[in-house]
């Protein structure tokens, strides 16, 4: 029974591009550490076949500094000059780094580990979230393809691009559960939904790590995050406190994190929030009770960036001596990026403050990942020879262009299309407007690696190559993201180096006059509107999810010309899009789409990719429903759509329930579903019932769909929610082709966490739902013995 999570506070932020360590410092340090003193001991290589007899082989040569030394997790930049840096690596006093990602970088740095007295190799991370070299669509965005072989591509090669730039190990993926979109980070993750956000997980940590052991050389470490429940902080302020009963916890946000684990993930990175009143990084329960007693992880743990001596401003820690122990004894193996271990725990471990085993046994886990990483087997097997190194890191030949383009395709979602507006013709007269239609690094979005936006394709350039020779595309920019002063200050502080939002200086109304005119002598607008990367990002929580007034001015004066407006939405986060619900002749969710972004937009605007993504992610009808979510559990004094009455759970000022709701998404074709065929009336607990319709195409174009299987506990000892997705398909047909569906429905799909956290299936009656969204569904009952 857990007894306290944890929540983290405000912390410097940890940077997606690389810092910088030219060249230059990088040759000097090198010749620094070619001057270090020979070795005079290492691990026996006799021993590499067993790992832990490697590792307590290294473990009793190693002094009490060097152990320290591999729990420190370093960022590459200028708060460690190469001269430092030369000197902790030939002390063996630097585990691993992570921002530098190049070999020419990472090269000098692991010769100067094999300099040190041990040659224990050091391992390099990055945040390869949703791409590396090539940017893929963001986690929403490959959520909302609800195709697990296109998420498995896209992680693959990911791990591709950062296996040749010499990374090890990738803080990813990110399966926090998000209900409120005001919190800035819901765009790096898959959604609101345990089952499918555990479906991501699980594929994610296979395609990055492979399936072998050592870890292939082309593959990396995946380091799941951020355990736990950040993606749950209150207000969806980052970094704020989580407070949450252990049922809900179990039954709906850590299946996630479990998931990663089941499929081996050899890392977890700690979460900087709190919860129930203790810091995950000093959570005893969350780190050695759940996760390595009842689930089994034997891997490496770190922190988020500067966690630990967070736990002073948490308040449960006076001194960083006192965090230092807290995190210890909890199980936070190491530290990353503040320096709380390396000056805190010697003399900690002198005084038997911290035992001598704690410390052991978190230097065990970072040598056991290194050994899985097959870096003691070979310091340089993803860093290679200097002979080999590309002759241009940024050159376009390294990019997977066809495969971006292809994820990209299946990440949109079609949330309206009156009158058939799209596709797009040929030969249409197109005024191209919006802040975002041309903005290159916006396309990326954030969390983007080591993508470049002079490399990604903007809509205005991917709508210029399509557009046909009796079409024509005029451009007017129309607004600027935001006019609030405030906002765009606060956005480029985040991004000091390389300020993103650029501001146009012309007035508001002379933008909005441009775009009008240019509207007039149209058939059809496209207005890309939406955030700007920024928006969507680590500490960019919002309380408000409206568009920017800018932008809706825009909107409003291109809707009054008369002509079809057509939106292309870009952003990390459900928006408050009543406005455009309204009066947008269509609308088209992109998300950040990466790469090739631009190009696959174009294909899915001219209809030669017709959209087949669904919603991962409720979108409410304002912030004052948040949060929102489909499967919320069941009240008393349930409202009933269409049947208003006093005294039920609604509210009385707007329509209740989503403005669009989970799994929702509409394509250039029709689909048609079956009524529910159940094989069976009642199932005994170790049996299995098949659930099938029939889907068939309708309309006049192929396409695809994802047809989603739902279970309604009827009466249970618990309230549960009003329905949980179990399992889904995804299918493509052509013009009037049907086809079975066949779900098999097994004890588990009924199980749920009990009010004493027993994992159990109760007997009593389930319903079946089956549908192309969450709320349109095709229902049929059976009994559980």
């Amino acid at each position: 029974m857990p007894h306290q999570l944890t929540a983290r506070q405000a912390a410097p932020v940890r940077r997606p591009r690389t810092l910088a360590l030219t060249l230059c410092a990088l040759a000097c340090s090198a010749a620094l550490l070619a001057a270090a003193p020979a070795a005079q001991a290492q691990a026996n290589p006799a021993l590499l076949g067993n790992k832990s007899a490697f590792i307590d082989d290294l473990l009793r040569q190693m002094t009490l500094e060097e152990k320290i030394g591999q729990l420190r997790l370093i960022s590459i930049g200028p708060e460690m000059p190469a001269k430092k840096l030369a000197e902790e690596l030939a002390a063996g006093r630097v585990g691993g780094t992570f921002n530098s990602i190049t070999r020419a970088e990472n090269r000098p740095l692991q010769d100067g580990a094999m300099r040190s007295r041990l040659k224990i190799p050091m391992f390099f991370a990055y945040d390869v979230i949703h791409g590396h070299r090539t940017t893929f669509p963001i986690g929403l965005g490959l959520a909302s393809s609800w195709d697990m072989d296109l998420v498995a591509k896209a992680m693959r090669i990911a791990a591709e691009e950062a296996a040749a730039d010499s990374i090890d190990m990738t803080f990813a993926p990110m399966v926090d559960i998000s209900r409120d979109p005001r919190w800035g980070r819901t765009s790096e993750g898959f959604g609101e939904d345990p089952y499918l956000v555990s479906r991501i997980a699980e594929v994610s940590v296979r395609a990055l790590q492979g399936d072998t052991k050592p870890i292939a050389a082309n593959r990396l470490m995946a380091s799941v995050k951020h355990f736990a429940l950040y993606g749950a902080v209150e207000g969806g302020r980052d970094y704020n406190v989580v407070n949450m009963d252990p049922q809900r916890m179990y039954n709906d946000y850590l299946p996630p994190y479990r998931a990663a684990i089941d499929a081996g993930a050899g890392a977890v990175m700690v979460a900087l929030n709190s919860i129930n009143g203790t810091p995950a990084t000093s959570n005893t329960w969350l780190l050695q009770d759940l996760l390595r007693r009842d689930w089994g992880f034997k891997g490496l743990t770190v922190s988020d960036h500067g966690a630990i001596t967070e736990l002073v401003n948490h308040g449960v820690a006076q001194n960083d001596a006192q965090a230092a122990r807290l995190a210890m004894q909890a199980g936070t193996d190491m530290s990353m990026a503040d320096q709380v271990y390396i000056k805190q725990l010697p003399e900690l471990v002198r005084s038997g403050k911290v035992p001598q085993q704690e410390l052991d046994n978190a230097v065990r886990d970072i040598l056991g990942a290194k050994y899985d990483l097959g870096l003691f087997k070979d310091p340089y097997v993803r860093i290679g020879r200097a002979a080999d190194d590309p002759a241009d890191v940024y050159a376009d030949s390294r990019l997977h262009r066809r495969e971006a383009r292809e994820v990209a395709q299946q990440s949109m979602v079609l949330l309206e299309n009156r009158n058939a507006t799209l596709p797009l013709k040929k030969t249409a007269r197109i005024a191209l407007v919006g802040p975002l239609a041309d903005s290159h690094i916006d396309m990326l979005g954030s969390w983007s690696a080591a993508g470049r936006d002079k490399q990604t394709i903007t809509l205005r350039q991917g709508l210029q190559a399509a557009v046909g020779g009796q079409g024509r595309l005029v451009y007017a920019r129309g607004a600027n993201i935001t006019d609030d002063k405030h906002i765009v200050d606060y956005l480029n502080f985040l991004n000091w180096d390389n300020p993103e939002v650029v501001q146009d200086k012309r007035s508001p109304q002379a933008m909005i006059d441009e775009a009008v005119r240019a509207a007039r002598d149209a058939d059809v607008i496209v207005a890309a509107v939406g955030e700007s990367r920024g928006m969507s990002h680590e500490s960019s929580s919002r309380t408000s999810l409206s568009l920017p007034q800018s932008q809706l001015d825009l909107l409003k004066a291109l809707k009054a010309t008369g002509k079809p407006l057509v939106l292309v939405l870009m952003n990390g986060r459900p928006l408050d899009l009543n406005w455009a619900h309204e009066n947008a002749s269509a609308i088209l969710e992109t998300w950040y789409t990466g790469t090739e972004g631009g190009n696959a937009i174009a294909d899915v605007l001219y209809g030669e990719v017709n959209p087949s993504g669904k919603l991962p992610i409720t979108f409410p009808r304002s912030v004052g429903q948040i949060p929102s979510y489909y499967n919320h559990p069941r009240v008393g004094r349930p409202y009933t759509e269409g049947k208003p009455g006093n005294y039920t759970s609604q509210y009385f000022d707007e329509p209740n329930g989503p403005l669009y709701p989970f799994g929702y998404g509409l394509s250039y074709t029709e689909f048609k579903l079956s009524e529910v065929h159940l094989s069976q009336a009642s199932m005994t607990a170790d049996g299995k019932l098949q659930a099938s319709v029939t889907v068939k195409n309708v309309g006049r174009r192929a396409g695809a769909t994802v047809v989603q299987l739902y279970i309604r506990d009827v009466a249970a000892s618990v309230v549960r929610p009003v329905k949980e997705l179990k399992d889904f398909r995804k299918l493509m047909l052509q013009p009037g082709e049907e086809q079975e569906v066949q779900f098999s429905i097994d004890r588990k799909a009924l199980s749920f966490y009990n009010a004493k956290l027993e994992y159990v299936a109760e007997p009593g009656e389930f319903q079946v739902q089956i549908g192309l969204d969450s709320k349109d569904v095709k229902t049929a009952s059976f009994n559980l013995q």
